[in-house]
């Protein structure tokens, strides 16, 4: 670039963008990618020290990033993480709902135990619920804006011994058409996207052996990187999307677009 030059404007300049969920994976990602595109990003998740670490990585970048440590199945803490943005920079233009957790290993459905059920609903879909409830008012104060809600393909095609995950996930994209439906004329957008599998840490944990599996059964071959998902949240997040609500997007290598076609071993 010489002197004359000028940076091209980013999508989300001047805006503010939260994301639950941040202290790792598709939310970190996420966190990082929104403010590569200009926005400034409030960090929440349960990992203090998590969140204070992504948050510095952002600010030594040349970006703004506020850390605020939080329980998205508390109403208040919720509410106070919306109020703590508005307080620090103004205004909520976009969020990232992606926290989860609770839920059970794979297990029968008349085995699963209900604590271990409530708390698949309680982070994944009240959990939502209660961020949506708190950052849409938000949003009207500021004009509108685009909410980013994360489902999974398992909220599209069920997965068998996951009752706890898949029915949360199945309710999100729900939750998320009727936000969209009750605030379309309000300026407010409101989508879901679906991945599969993505390399974070679950499928780091899980082993190379896993991570070949995934690979194999997805049509192209491989699993998706957390960037890949970021890239579709900044999209929804910015103005070129204007036209897109209520709609749930799979980043899923193709997986549920049907069988793949047959090959010999080795081909």
């Amino acid at each position: 670039m010489t002197v004359h030059e000028t940076p091209a404007p980013r999508p989300l300049d001047g805006r503010v963008a939260l994301v639950t969920g941040a202290a790792r994976g598709i939310g970190a990602a996420s966190a990082r990618a929104l403010h590569r595109a200009g926005a400034a990003v409030v960090l929440a998740a349960r990992s203090a020290d998590a969140l204070e670490a992504l948050a510095d990585e952002i600010t030594e970048d040349g970006g703004r990033a506020l850390a605020v440590p939080t329980d998205v199945t508390d109403p208040l803490a919720v509410e106070r993480l919306v109020a703590r943005t508005c307080d620090t920079y103004g205004r909520l233009d976009a969020a990232v709902n992606n926290a989860a957790g609770g839920g059970h290993p794979p297990t029968p459905l008349a085995e699963v135990d209900v604590a271990d059920f409530d708390s698949a609903f309680a982070v994944n879909l009240r959990g939502v619920f209660l961020a949506m409830k708190y950052e849409i008012p938000a949003m009207l104060a500021s004009g509108g804006g685009a909410i980013v809600n994360m489902s999974s393909t398992a909220g599209l095609q069920a997965v068998g011994g996951l009752a706890g995950y898949v029915s949360t996930k199945f309710g999100l994209v729900g939750l998320t058409r009727v936000a969209a439906l009750d605030y379309a004329d309000a300026g407010i957008r409101v989508n879901a996207l679906a991945p599969g599998p993505i390399h974070t840490g679950q499928l780091e944990r899980a082993g190379e052996q896993a991570r070949s599996m995934a690979a194999a059964a997805m049509p192209m071959r491989r699993i998706g990187r957390p960037e890949e998902v970021a890239a579709a949240v900044v999209w929804l997040c910015s103005d070129e999307s204007s036209f897109v609500t209520g709609a749930t997007l799979p980043i899923d290598g193709g997986k549920l677009s049907g069988t793949p076609p047959f090959r010999r071993p080795g081909a």
